[in-house]
């Protein structure tokens, strides 16, 4: 193996007497190409061209030294023999392209291996030359080669810049749909609070029954990426109240039927409220059937079974439980054991027996952790 040496730089020009001293820039690196045939003349010829050309050569016998070549260092171009003894050419290109993927190759190859020569410009070298190669052929090779290897580092640099611009916007636009994720989550929090102040309701019921209905569809298995949709639909459940008159809605005794007939709107018009809100689609649906029953006796639209949607049937148990273990004006809260006996006496009537099983499930201790106050909404 020998390297051939670059030709000596010019100087710096002695500018003349009372002229603007000019600097003569240095010549830019010559570019290095690696040249691989074993036969001697042929590889040596070659090599002179390439250094009166103004390349780099460095010339190599055989492939297994030329790889360990171009592991340790760049080589832009590489012009190797097809055939050669021990590993040949295409060997050592299919090595060189798992290595240093950036290589521009150029393959020699005698008159009958033509067809290997075409199968190699499949595999990744940039062109073929017969053997011995004519100089223009070669230069002009050279040339498209080397062109062709700065043009797919343009389009590599480009396409990594895309990439890395398309990932910071990406991260902009997460950070903002966050941002707007809390700004939709702090409204429908502040507008709820305002809801159950106007009922005078017990503090944090909100809160309180949104983790139920979170911790209920946790032991049924609900799918994480549902969670979020029940938990504000349990959150708006009572939202469509807004449009009850304060006489019916804070009324202290008992309703008459027709003031009954007005209550039970309040879920057709929370869905009518939500259901314009793209975001709001599927917790419209549980605001609409939130007082549906399993047996079929619930309102507004009679429905029973599973054509209640999972998300009602999971959140009348919430509701259910908060509302007994809590203060009322008309009664004092009662155990969580009490509500749990009321949960088993109204399955497969009010409830969902499936939905209670699983909430049956959760332990006392749990149920009064999820009931503490916290700072943090629990969506």
């Amino acid at each position: 193996m020998m390297e051939i040496e670059d030709a000596p730089l010019p100087g710096r020009v002695k500018p003349r007497s009372r002229m603007p001293v000019q600097l003569v820039k240095p010549n830019p690196e010559p570019i290095r190409i690696l040249v691989v045939d074993d036969d001697d003349a042929v590889r040596n010829v070659i090599g002179l061209l390439l250094k009166e050309e103004g390349y780099r050569p460095t010339l190599v016998d055989n492939a297994e030294a030329a790889l360990e070549l171009a592991r340790a260092e760049e080589y832009p171009l590489l012009i190797t023999d097809m055939k050669m003894p021990g590993k040949d050419g295409a060997w050592l290109r299919d090595r060189l392209h798992e290595t240093r993927p950036e290589t521009a190759i150029i393959m020699l190859t005698a008159y009958g291996d033509t067809e290997d020569a075409v199968e190699s410009l499949h595999k990744g070298a940039t062109d073929y030359l017969l053997k011995p190669p004519k100089v223009t052929d070669l230069v002009r090779a050279i040339e498209r080669a080397l062109s062709t290897r700065r043009l797919e580092q343009a389009r590599q640099r480009y396409r990594t810049g895309l990439e890395r611009r398309v990932r910071d916007r990406t991260a902009e636009l997460q950070q903002a749909l966050g941002d707007l994720e809390t700004t939709y989550s702090t409204t429908l929090w502040a507008l709820v609070a305002a809801l159950d102040a106007r009922e005078h309701e017990v503090s944090n019921h909100s809160q309180r029954v949104v983790r139920f209905t979170l911790a209920i569809a946790g032991r049924l298995g609900v799918p994480e990426r549902d969670l979020h949709d029940l938990g504000r639909g349990a959150l708006l459940h009572d939202i469509g109240k807004i449009g009850i008159t304060d006489a019916i809605l804070l009324k202290p005794g008992k309703l008459t039927e027709e003031e009954w007939v007005v209550m039970r709107t309040h879920p057709q018009i929370g869905y009518d409220i939500l259901k314009a809100i793209p975001f709001l689609g599927l917790p419209a649906e549980v605001v609409l059937t939130h007082q549906e029953r399993f047996d079929g006796t619930g309102y507004p639209r009679g429905l029973a079974g599973e054509a209640v949607p999972l998300g009602a049937r999971i959140f009348a148990i919430a509701d259910t439980f908060d509302a007994i273990t809590s203060d009322r004006p008309y009664r004092k809260k009662q155990t969580a054991e009490a509500a749990r006996q009321e949960m088993r006496r109204c399955s497969r009537t009010q409830f969902d027996p499936k939905c209670v099983e699983a909430f049956l499930t959760i332990t006392n201790a749990e149920l009064e952790e999820l009931a503490r106050p916290t700072s943090e909404p629990p969506l």
